[in-house]
Formats: structure tokens, C-alpha cells, sequence
């Protein structure tokens, strides 16, 4: 099967918007179509709380012919417009939905950042990681989801093997950034947040673009919009990830980025696993 994560941005904007950003959304959207994925994740949604309009149903029909979807969206107390997730897959497939709130503090059960998919031999689930914030501001917090979302996940995988996907907004290692050195204390890469990780694949998951690809350098996932040459010049963070439990982690024949062309903030990152075959438990 063919898998597709990408945090958008936006797709209230790309649905509705006519603006050069937008326009190369959408751009994107047509490159990701060309996949002819089974699933396509998207994060950063910022739809309203009540989810799509009728403006955004008919032009999703429209993009997305041959795809249902299901979405879930922030909701008070937590911001308007913010966070949001979902997922569109080929209209053959009847997965069960799940929106799991992991005891999170603040708002962030409240912010729709986690969908997870039943297909019945495996779960499917996406993630939209809270950032830690300008000032490292809800550091704290970060550190509490970081854990409670590993629990989440290891409840999953004893019950049957997880994908997961999603903007986990940190790059593991020094190889995940272009410049480790000066990002010592930047949300993302704090000793916190990359231990958080760690302790998330103690669990028993894969990164599954290290697993096929080693220690290659200088393949990232985001370039911040704040510095218009980021991507250009390829300083960028791997922060978007595929992961797999381990126990079928030889299952995956691809994990790899999208090229978003002249589209700066998160790419498209593609995951294909071999899932037809029974599992060894």
C-alpha cells in the first residue's frame, strides 16, 4: 500500500484561496494526486470547528475524486481555525475512525491532532505534534503530549501493528537539521523534545526513512518560511516522519520526501509498506 503525509498549512487556504501561496499549494496537491496514494494524511488543517463547508466539500470532491475523507478540527476552549487533521482514503477502503483524546494538558485534546484509522489488520494513525512555541513557552507541556502520545501508541501496537505518521515538529538528530550547532535551545530540537522522541521509538517503532536510507545528510522535510532562502540554500529540519512498529518494519519498500517545488514550510513525505501478507506476532 501507498501512504502520503503532508502538513499543509492550510487547507482552508488551499480550498478557498487564490493567493501565489495557495496557488502552490495546490500545485502540490496535484503532485501528491499523481501518487495515486491509498491514504493521504494531512496536518495543520485549520478548518473551522464545525469542519468543511459546503465550498470546501465540493472542491475536496472535486480534488479528491475517489477519495472520502473524515477530518477533525479544534474546538473550544481550544483556538478556532488552528491545528486540525484528517485523512483522505480511496473509497474502497471502510476504515473505523477513531479520535482518541491521551489526557493531554491544556487545550491540546481539544486542538484535533491525532485521527487514527482501524483497517482491521493495522491501525493507521496521524499526529500534528504541538510545537513547543516562540521562548520554548510550552516546553512543558510538549514534554507531557510527548509522553502520554508514546503511551497512546504502545496501547495501539499491542493490539495489532501501527503506522504512524504526522508533523512531529523535531528533528531526532543532529542529521535531521542542516544547522544542529546554533538550534541548541530552538523549539524542536531541545535536549527534551529529542529525548521524547527517543523514548517514543523505545517503544517499539521505526523510523522508517533512517531505516532504508542510513545516515544520509541533507534530506529534510521543512524550510522555515521566515528566511526566504531556506530552501535554497537546503537549511532545513527533518520533522516529518513515517513510522512503522518494528515488528514490520522489513515490510517497507519505500520511505522518502515529495519534491514541493518552489513551495517553502513542509513537503510531502511518502511511506510504501507491503501489507498483504500475514503478520508474524
Amino acid at each position: 500500500m501507498k501512504f502520503i503525509s503532508w502538513n499543509i498549512d492550510s487547507l482552508n487556504a488551499a480550498l478557498t484561496s487564490d493567493s501565489d501561496r495557495a496557488v502552490l499549494t495546490r500545485k502540490v496537491i496535484d503532485t501528491i494526486l499523481a501518487q495515486d496514494a491509498d491514504v493521504i494524511a494531512l496536518q495543520e488543517t485549520k478548518l473551522p470547528a464545525a469542519g468543511p463547508s459546503k465550498k470546501h466539500m465540493e472542491v475536496l470532491e472535486t480534488y479528491f475524486k475517489g477519495y472520502a475523507y473524515t477530518w477533525r478540527s479544534s474546538q473550544e476552549p481550544a483556538r478556532k481555525g488552528y491545528a486540525g487533521t484528517m485523512f483522505l482514503y480511496k473509497d474502497q477502503y471502510a476504515p473505523e475512525v477513531i479520535c482518541p483524546e491521551i489526557e493531554a494538558p491544556d487545550t491540546m485534546d481539544m486542538e484535533g491532532r491525532i485521527i487514527t484509522l482501524d483497517f482491521g489488520t493495522f491501525y493507521l494513525t496521524q499526529v500534528y505534534t504541538p510545537n513547543a512555541g516562540d521562548g520554548l513557552r510550552r516546553l512543558k507541556e510538549r514534554q507531557v503530549w510527548d509522553v502520554k502520545y508514546a503511551e497512546y501508541l504502545e496501547r495501539l501496537d499491542q493490539e495489532k501493528p501501527v503506522l504512524a505518521t504526522g508533523d512531529y515538529n523535531v528533528a531526532h538528530k543532529e542529521i535531521d537539521l542542516a544547522n544542529p550547532a546554533t538550534n541548541r535551545t530552538s523549539p524542536g530540537f531541545t535536549d527534551e523534545e529529542r529525548e521524547g522522541f527517543t523514548n517514543l521509538l523505545s517503544k517499539g517503532f521505526t523510523d522508517t526513512f533512517r531505516h532504508v536510507h542510513g545516515d544520509v545528510e541533507g534530506v529534510y522535510s521543512w524550510w522555515g518560511q521566515r528566511v526566504k532562502t531556506s530552501k535554497i540554500n537546503n537549511s532545513g529540519w527533518r520533522i516529518d516522519y513515517w513510522l512503522v512498529s518494528d515488528r514490520i518494519a522489513d515490510r517497507v519498500l519505500k520511505s522518502e520526501m515529495i519534491d514541493s517545488g518552489e513551495r517553502q514550510d513542509h513537503t510531502p513525505i511518502l511511506l510504501e509498506i507491503n501489507l498483504n501478507e500475514p503478520y508474524n506476532e
